[in-house]
């Protein structure tokens, strides 16, 4: 691949579903969207049409706190996607929200030595410019 093409090849769009389409909507406007369970409580990621907990269809959304913590994280060096190679190196990272769920995302606004496993995070949307869509990214709370 050489640096022309990665110049031109542009990032995957975000793809909104029936089922998708409120957190991206939410996303949009900087809120991260769980599902919580009417029957049990449970809170899940990512979206489905039913509990993982009690198999309950009654689920709805509900904004999360956008706080957590880094549960692990890689730095990426080679990106999956030639488009991300102007980024690198970036920290891809599982989050465990303090509502309990995971999620994957970046961790954005520091230097990747800065982190390590259990530091604490809050959600920072990032608009990407080349996509006009917002990413539910996060940043060192310690940061704020």
């Amino acid at each position: 691949m050489t640096a022309e093409t990665t110049a031109t090849m542009p990032k995957p769009r975000i793809t909104s579903t029936e089922r998708t389409s409120a957190f991206w909507e939410a996303a949009s406007q900087g809120t991260l969207l769980l599902q919580r369970c009417g029957q049990c409580n449970h809170m899940q990621h990512y979206a489905r049409p039913m509990c993982v907990a009690c198999w309950s269809p009654n689920v709805s959304w509900e904004a999360a706190a956008g706080t957590g913590v880094i549960w692990t994280f890689t730095v990426v060096g080679m990106p999956g996607h030639p488009a991300w190679r102007p980024d690198t190196p970036y920290v891809l990272a599982i989050v465990e929200l303090d509502e309990g769920p995971r999620l994957m995302t970046n961790i954005v606004d520091c230097r990747p030595d800065d982190i390590a496993v259990g530091q604490r995070v809050v959600l920072r949307p990032t608009l990407q410019p080349d996509t006009n869509q917002t990413i539910l990214t996060f940043a060192l709370a310690s940061n704020e």
